[in-house]
């Protein structure tokens, strides 16, 4: 088969939250623009994207079979993850520690010669929903 000469951009992603209002203040917290609220009660939606991102979330409550805290390890790509970490912790994000794999293991810090796809570090909105960041420098790749 040949290359599709439709784009086909994911531009939104959909999160469950039990509450929306409190999901909303941490995705403010972290820094996400808020682009859009919708509907009222159970049906309110509101729509964030991340610093530089194309693709926004959109938080609510219900969102089909979803549950809150399912949303697992959607990637954040950033140029410098030990800056993108600094950034997320002094805005009050609870984030783990940057790690990198060797030989199938975990071992601590980013990869010794911060090579592209290789550095990792997740944090959790309040639900648990895991967000995970990942290095990768586009001047490198």
């Amino acid at each position: 088969m040949g290359t599709s000469e439709v784009d086909m951009k994911l531009e939104v992603v959909l999160v469950p939250v039990s509450d929306v209002e409190r999901a909303a203040a941490f995705y403010r917290k972290v820094g996400w623009r808020q682009d859009a609220d919708t509907g009222k009660g159970d049906e309110r939606r509101l729509q964030f994207t991340p610093p530089g991102s194309a693709c926004s979330i959109i938080i609510r409550k219900g969102v089909g079979p979803a549950v809150p805290g399912t949303t697992q390890f959607l990637h954040l790509v950033v140029s410098d993850i030990v800056a993108a970490r600094a950034e997320l912790m002094q805005r009050g994000a609870a984030i783990g520690a940057v790690r990198h794999m060797v030989s199938g293991e975990w071992r601590d810090g980013p990869h010794p010669e911060r090579e592209n796809y290789q550095s990792f570090a997740d944090f959790t909105d309040p639900d648990g929903n895991i967000w995970l960041l990942q290095e990768v420098d586009r001047t490198k790749a």
